[in-house]
């Protein structure tokens, strides 16, 4: 009877999962579906509202999707073409790598990452409702994201304390895990509050300490330049240039240009016969044809860039809006006092959009140049810079910095942000040997808080599990103190916060 009551819970789970939680597009309609449905609005409104915002999640993908697909093959180009053996930092080459190696390393299931999942996922709800006493606000709803973050945490849990149990690794890596997701996505509330005017969202990625810290970094920047008394910054909108450069303060026309000049000089590297031997072995996919234009080839690949950051941003305009709106029945009646953590590509769409591609360049410039770096000082493991990492967690840094501080901190915290991410990747990959496999996760938390973490439970063992747990515990408590009459006034009433706080 038991067994027949658990097969069953597991058979449901893993309908939800496999359809709802790991596919972030209908992960989105559902919990509109279901603040609609708390709010007591019509069935058609609420089915209508799910569809929007299904189709809107949907587009938003597309141009994701079509960001990272159209360059992932030029960066990867780049380990081809001098015969490197390295790791390529990107959320999917760290999941493979997880799926490749775990059973060879530890003799333990790929399979158990779903059910660590629901532990985690079903923690972080559980803290977001007892917010009063957690002072946790905010609900990590990317489920491709938990996927990723799932199986490079158990990996680094089995590397760090190989002893543990399989029952043991998975309640303590969902805990650890679920804090991680409620804590990172609640330290992004003030930053995105802040930028989107009262979006009513949080991000919910791989990057969450990271926007954090530059946010915090960035308003210690304006504060040093009012001090030495500076004028306030000069944001990017703000720019005005002169004569043909002009042409520059269109966001897109900005963006084709750089990125024809970025992405130009890689491709001229690669060379015209790599991106014939792609189209050969793509069967025509990508890559380019025999005859075809070489120099049409790398224009139309880099003007790609910009039409599909526009089609993400509109995605971005038709989705959110709806779940804004709609989270509105949930925090009212089931999690009180919560906003719902979301992709950070919905960050894009706010604030100054050149703040977008500048972010990407410097974070590249810091990049390469910790490449090169690897490469002159013979490290045992030479990166390869994967597309996920090299944009979107250097452009929301830069579109977060530009908004608080200026042009010149979304430049400068980007580019370091791009030789942390290399390096913090080498480290951390070689030590725990997920680099033998070609890949690891790459994002920014993942190459700093996340080898911290595993410092810790490595020499600590058992107690380096409640260290780490005591640690993410205190930091929305710490948060709360600095503001506690407004700290739940953020999420609840922007409006009213922003009356208060003036």
């Amino acid at each position: 009877m038991i067994n027949n009551l658990i097969t069953g819970i597991m058979a449901v789970w893993s309908f939800f999962a496999n359809n709802i939680l790991t596919q972030p597009a209908y992960m989105i309609g559902f919990i509109v579906l279901i603040g609609y449905l708390l709010e007591k609005k019509p069935w058609y409104d609420s089915l209508a509202g799910f569809l929007k915002a299904t189709i809107g999640y949907m587009i938003l993908m597309v141009g994701s999707s079509g960001l990272v697909n159209g360059f992932r093959p030029i960066l990867t180009g780049l380990k081809d073409r001098f015969h490197l053996t390295a790791t390529v930092i990107d959320p999917y080459f760290g999941q493979n790598a997880v799926t490749d190696g775990v059973m060879k390393t530890f003799g333990r299931s790929f399979g158990d990452v779903m059910i660590l999942l629901l532990i985690a996922f079903v923690f972080n709800i559980l803290l977001v409702r007892f917010s009063k006493y957690t002072k946790l606000r905010a609900v990590f709803t990317t489920g491709n994201v938990q996927v990723q973050q799932a199986a490079t945490g158990f990996w680094i849990l089995l590397f760090a304390i190989p002893s543990l149990n399989r029952i043991e690794v998975l309640l303590v890596m969902g805990v650890l895990l679920g804090l991680y997701w409620a804590v990172g996505s609640n330290m992004t509330i003030k930053p995105v509050q802040e930028l989107t005017d009262g979006g009513g969202f949080a991000v919910a990625h791989q990057q969450m300490f990271g926007i954090a810290l530059v946010a915090w970094l960035s308003d210690k920047m304006k504060k040093s330049n009012i001090q030495k008394g500076k004028r306030s910054a000069t944001k990017l909108e703000d720019v005005s240039l002169p004569g043909f450069l002009r042409i520059f303060n269109e966001n897109m026309v900005a963006t084709a240009i750089l990125m024809f000049l970025f992405f130009g000089i890689i491709m001229l590297v690669l060379g015209e016969n790599y991106f014939h031997q792609v189209f050969i072995e793509t069967k025509g996919v990508s890559g380019l044809a025999k005859g075809a234009s070489f120099f049409f080839y790398i224009l139309t690949t880099s003007l790609g860039f910009a039409v599909n950051l526009a089609i993400l941003q509109l995605g971005v305009r038709t989705f959110v809006g709806e779940l804004t709106e709609s989270f509105t029945g949930i925090s009212d009646t089931i999690l009180p006092n919560s906003v719902p953590g979301i992709d950070v590509a919905a960050t894009f769409a706010f604030g100054e959009q050149n703040a977008v591609t500048i972010g990407f360049l410097f974070g590249a410039l810091g990049q390469f140049l910790a490449i090169g770096a690897l490469m002159l000082f013979h490290s045992p493991t030479i990166i390869i810079a994967g597309f996920i990492p090299l944009f979107f967690d250097n452009a929301v840094f830069g579109v977060i910095a530009n908004n608080r501080a200026g042009a010149k901190a979304a430049m400068i915290l980007p580019f370091f942000s791009g030789i942390i991410q290399v390096v913090g990747a080498a480290l951390i990959s070689t030590w725990i040997g997920m680099s033998k496999f070609g890949g690891y996760l790459g994002m920014f938390d993942w190459d700093t808080v996340w080898p911290g973490f595993t410092v810790i439970l490595k020499y600590l063992g058992y107690v380096g599990i409640v260290v780490v747990a005591l640690i993410l515990i205190l930091i929305p408590q710490l948060q709360y103190r600095k503001d506690p009459k407004n700290y739940f006034l953020m999420v609840e009433d922007y409006e009213a916060y922003k009356e208060k706080t003036k």
